[in-house]
Order: C-alpha cells, then sequence, then structure tokens
C-alpha cells in the first residue's frame, strides 16, 4: 500500500507529514516516561523482522493481486502502540530512501496509512482483547479483527487523499470499489499470519506481549538473542518466494487505468524523485539494473541490518535529545 507521489498533490502531503508528525511527537514523549530502555532492543529486531516480511508478498487467491504484512498490528502486540508507530516509521523510512519503495513526497501519507491505524487502532482492539488475560481464542480473534479494520482505513485513506490531491483522473467510487474488497482479503491474510506469531510469542516468551506478563517462575523458551538471526533468515531467503503479481494498490490502479504506476507530474514530486533517485542504493530491492535472486537477498539482508540500527541508534539518540531538553528547561 505504498503510494507514489504521483498520487499527492504537494499540500495534501505536507498535511499527513504534519499528521504523521504530531503522532510521532506524542510517541516520543510517551517512550520517554519509561524508566528504562528495555523495549528498545525489541523495537530493533522486530522493526527488522517486519521490514523483512514486508519483501514477502503472498497471492490472493483468484484475483491476480498480492499482499504483505503491514506489520503495525504485530508491532503493538508486542511493544505497545507508541513504540510500534516509532518502530514502523523507521521500517518505512528505510524502504523509502534505501530501496524507493513509495514515494519520499508521499512519505507521510504511507506512515499515517500503514502505521498509525495499525500500531493505534490495532493496540486499542489488543488492549480491549487482552486486558484480562491472555488465550489463544483472544490473539486470533484480535489479531483478525485488528488487522482487517486497520487495512480497511488504510485503504479508505488512500483513496480520499487521492481524490483530496485531485490531479490523478481517477474517479473515487471506482478507486474505493476495487481498493476496499483486495484490502479486506489482504487484511485477512495479514490477521492469519499475526495471530500465527503473537500465539507463537504468547507460547515461547509470553513476557513479550504487550501486556501478556508471565507468571513468577515461568521458563522462557524463547531468548531475544536467539531471535536476532530470524529476521535475516526471512530477508535473505525467505524473500524469494515472494509473489510477482501486484499488491493491493498497484492492482487497483491497473484495474482502472491499465498500468500499475502513474506518471509522475510537477515539479515538486519532480524534485522528491530526483533526491529519492540519489539515495535508493538499491531500488526494488535489488542491485540497480539487476533482477538476480542473489541481489534480492543481499538487499533483504542489508535491509533488516540497517533497520534494526536505525531503530535502535534513531530511538536511544531521541529520547536523549528529549531528556537533555528536559534538564535544560528545569535548569532554568
Amino acid at each position: 500500500m505504498h503510494m507514489a507521489d504521483a498520487l499527492l498533490a504537494p499540500g495534501v502531503a505536507g498535511v499527513m507529514y504534519a499528521c504523521s508528525a504530531v503522532a510521532a511527537g506524542r510517541s516520543v514523549r510517551k517512550l520517554n516516561q519509561q524508566p528504562d530502555d528495555k523495549a528498545v532492543p525489541v523495537m530493533g529486531v522486530m522493526g527488522a523482522f517486519v521490514f523483512a516480511a514486508q519483501m514477502i508478498n503472498f497471492t490472493i487467491p483468484g484475483t491476480g493481486s498480492s499482499g504483505h504484512l503491514c506489520g503495525g498490528m504485530l508491532l503493538a502486540a508486542i511493544v505497545g502502540p507508541y513504540a510500534a508507530f516509532l518502530t514502523m516509521i523507521g521500517v518505512l523510512l528505510i524502504q523509502c530512501l534505501l530501496f524507493a519503495d513509495g514515494g519520499l513526497m508521499a512519505l507521510g501519507a504511507n506512515i499515517w496509512n500503514m502505521a498509525f491505524y495499525g500500531c493505534f487502532v490495532g493496540g486499542l482492539i489488543w488492549r480491549a482483547f487482552t486486558r484480562k488475560g491472555l488465550n489463544h481464542a483472544k490473539i486470533i480473534a484480535a489479531s483478525l479483527i485488528g488487522c482487517i479494520l486497520s487495512l480497511q482505513l488504510g485503504a479508505f485513506s488512500v483513496s480520499v487523499e487521492t481524490l483530496a490531491s485531485g490531479i490523478t483522473a481517477l474517479p473515487f467510487g471506482a478507486f474505493l470499489l476495487a481498493m476496499q474488497p483486495i484490502h479486506l482479503a489482504i487484511g485477512a491474510v495479514e490477521g492469519c499470519i499475526t495471530a500465527a506469531v503473537l500465539a507463537f510469542l504468547y507460547e515461547a516468551r509470553p513476557s513479550l506481549l504487550w501486556l501478556g506478563g508471565v507468571a513468577a517462575g515461568e521458563k522462557q523458551r524463547l531468548t531475544l538473542r536467539g531471535t536476532l538471526g530470524v529476521p535475516v533468515v526471512v530477508a535473505g531467503g525467505l524473500s524469494l518466494l515472494a509473489s510477482a503479481f501486484p499488491d493491493g494498490l498497484e492492482w487497483s490502479l491497473q484495474r482502472l487505468t491499465g498500468s500499475t504506476e502513474l506518471e509522475t507530474t510537477g515539479p515538486v514530486q519532480a524534485f522528491f524523485a530526483r533526491i529519492q533517485e540519489w539515495t535508493a542504493l538499491l531500488p526494488d530491492y535489488n542491485f540497480a539494473g539487476s533482477d538476480a535472486a542473489a541481489g534480492t537477498s543481499a538487499a533483504g539482508i542489508i535491509g533488516a541490518v540497517v533497520v534494526l540500527a536505525v531503530v535502535i541508534l534513531g530511538v536511544k539518540l531521541v529520547k536523549k535529545a528529549v531528556h537533555r531538553r528536559g534538564s535544560s528547561a528545569q535548569g532554568h
């Protein structure tokens, strides 16, 4: 569901950057209130896992379309909505800058559509189902409802943002009728994947789950260090099994225009495209000009490692900056 700059007017893109920035600022303040940094390594590892999982597009049978995990709901169920949102920003930022996945001008909209709903709406649903205790039935129900609802809201936002921009000939009604059903199917599959991962963690390391808790003396069969290799394996190996079909947004565009992409128009879009050409060292998750499987594997591994580093270092730097600012204010 990564939007391209060709779908957005600069004004709409600016509004979405502002909305995402407000949510990010709120998340930083909430995260900074935590007394320790125990969540930061988990954010890094799970961010790398979500990045890797997003490389595995799964086919939606009978449609000629594919989908991929967004991951906001999954992250919220593990580190809470605020830490999850900041983690998703790291994932989407690296995808945009390093791999040219989604437009740079559209990054604020993509953060809102793919991260805000999954992390905050999905987080609310997770909390509602699990605040009185966890079991497999609650995990499955929360995952399915949270993923389906967040994908529906994200798909609806894409249609509304495109309509508000008014720079394409896409008819709103037809675009909406293409986007919602296909993302309903994608959300259902994501819900099943999310439920499977969370159910595994519930059995192997329940203390990792947000609001999950752990009984005194309960054995934790899975260590955080032991999970570090999972994103690398997923990104470097399983990503080769990804579906070649267009994702839900591309499929919807193809049905209406005959192409999975629209031409970028306007000087502002062209300016952001030039910046992205300079930063995208691994465009389309491969070496420039290559479609070799080895390049895809290498790009996946590099991306997972970069996301891990960016999330951990970024969160620590932001927390230090906020702490210094607070100390300075108290001194005055």
